[in-house]
């Protein structure tokens, strides 16, 4: 049981985290001629959809609270 309420810990803190912390998308255009390359690279800066982040945050606290019923 201890094992549903870490890894439901960890589901929380992930989906928490996806709401502020952006994801970096870097893409490389250019060509290579021969030993030669001219190129720009571009940077973007993506957050998760915040229904990915409810779903991660709602599905922690489910495993949280499995992790601590006793079924005695």
């Amino acid at each position: 049981m201890r094992n549903l309420l870490a890894i439901g810990v960890i589901l929380v803190v992930l989906g928490i985290a996806s709401l502020f912390v952006p994801i970096l998308h870097r893409e490389r255009h250019g060509i290579d001629a021969g030993g030669t390359s001219i190129g720009v690279t571009t940077t973007q800066r993506e957050r998760v959809h915040p229904a990915v982040s409810a779903v991660l945050i709602a599905g922690g606290i489910l495993l949280m609270s499995a992790g601590t019923c006793n079924t005695r």
